[in-house]
């Protein structure tokens, strides 16, 4: 009898893993689609993530829920993908100057794309945590204070990212349903160092 319970619990268990993993990719499609307005994409995972807590937590939500995030992410959210495109171009260059042959655009290239990668991580760690209300600065800021104090959970996020083109190379509709996968990651990372 007690072994039932104990297999009925770890199938539960198993179904409830399953169940956040599909929802999860599911997110990943509403991330991808809220991303199409170029700039939107930290509010689309901004929702995505908020959207992932919830079901975690066996609260409400679906797509009403998410759409109504994604709009109020996205009041100031946009500011802070238009910097994220800025930071891109300003990289670009460097890479440009490096292989141009440029006296120090190696170095330069490979600090600008470090420092791209970290900020990339730094927007993932804010989008996690956002909430109505929050102020994307405060949120860049204090993610960026997690993203070097917190190393380990910074490369986790980078293997996350990592997967995506990944994802994309072997068959190119998987990158869609990646991207919550990469949300979920950064909703990990952020419980992982809460409650160190």
């Amino acid at each position: 009898m007690a072994g039932t319970r104990v297999k009925a619990r770890g199938e539960s268990l198993l179904a409830e893993r399953f169940a956040v993993f599909a929802e999860a990719l599911l997110t990943g499609v509403w991330i991808a689609v809220a991303s199409l307005g170029v700039v939107t994409y930290p509010a689309a995972f901004a929702a995505g993530a908020r959207h992932l807590r919830r079901r975690i937590a066996h609260e409400g939500g679906g797509l009403r829920a998410f759409v109504a995030d994604f709009r109020t992410a996205l009041r100031r959210g946009w500011l802070a993908g238009l910097a994220g495109w800025a930071a891109a171009a300003a990289v670009w260059v460097d890479v440009q100057a490096a292989r141009a042959g440029i006296p120090g655009g190696p170095l330069a290239g490979a600090v600008g794309v470090v420092a791209l990668i970290a900020l990339v991580v730094a927007g993932l760690r804010a989008a996690a945590v956002w909430e109505p209300g929050a102020r994307w600065r405060t949120l860049l800021a204090h993610a960026g204070q997690r993203t070097v104090l917190d190393p380990a959970g910074s490369f986790l996020l980078v293997g996350g990212l990592a997967v995506v083109p990944l994802s994309a190379w072997f068959a190119t509709p998987l990158a869609i349903p990646v991207l919550g996968a990469v949300a979920a990651a950064a909703v990990a990372v952020e419980e992982r160092y809460r409650h160190r």
